[in-house]
């Protein structure tokens, strides 16, 4: 079945838009890498509003990093790199370029092993304020879901626990933590 006309005319408007054919959201893994998809899209459309800058970027792409490596580990480092290489002559240019491999970065479906990743990574925030048993308990949470045996929302929200005893401002920054309302629950299914 071939694209219809609205999405057609929609791409070429949007073409790092977030677009997804409608059976496909009923795998749990795509509606939520869709949804996150859409509101890092729609965060970067609202930083672009208020004029594009250097600091603006590195703020953006700060914010989405953990985000990103959850993603494609790899591409994400080249992306900051790409951060790193900004100045005034190629602004517009590496606005673009930065935009196309951001949502090309976020089309890769996160799995269980890089969101252990990422959430072991975060971990390592906490190493002087935990206990050896809270770390414990993080660990074998973040395990049990790598093994299939919880979902994702668990070892996040024991996370954010002890993110709001143990402030660290770097992770209370990063939307991978919250990509979107809690209310749509999409990490209690995957």
């Amino acid at each position: 079945m071939g694209e219809g006309l609205y999405a057609s005319v929609l791409k070429k408007a949007f073409p790092c838009l977030p677009i997804e054919e409608e059976g496909r959201l009923n795998d749990a893994k795509i509606r939520e890498n869709f949804i996150e998809r859409l509101f890092i899209y729609h965060d970067w459309q609202v930083t672009m509003e208020h004029g594009f800058t250097g600091k603006e970027l590195v703020n953006f792409h700060t914010r989405h990093k953990l985000a990103l490596m959850a993603h494609h580990p790899h591409k994400s480092r080249e992306l900051g790199r790409l951060v790193g290489t900004l100045d005034k002559e190629n602004s517009s240019t590496l606005m673009l370029e930065y935009l196309q491999g951001l949502m090309a970065i976020l089309s890769f479906i996160a799995t269980p092993a890089k969101h252990a990743n990422v959430l072991q990574h975060c971990l390592g925030y906490f190493k002087k304020v935990l206990s050896a048993q809270d770390k414990q308990e993080l660990l074998n949470t973040i395990s049990n879901y790598q093994r299939g045996l919880l979902p994702l929302i668990v070892p996040i929200t024991l996370l954010k626990h002890h993110l709001s005893h143990h402030p660290q401002p770097y992770l209370e920054m990063q939307s991978y933590l919250s990509p979107y309302p809690e209310e749509l629950m999409l990490r209690n299914h995957i």
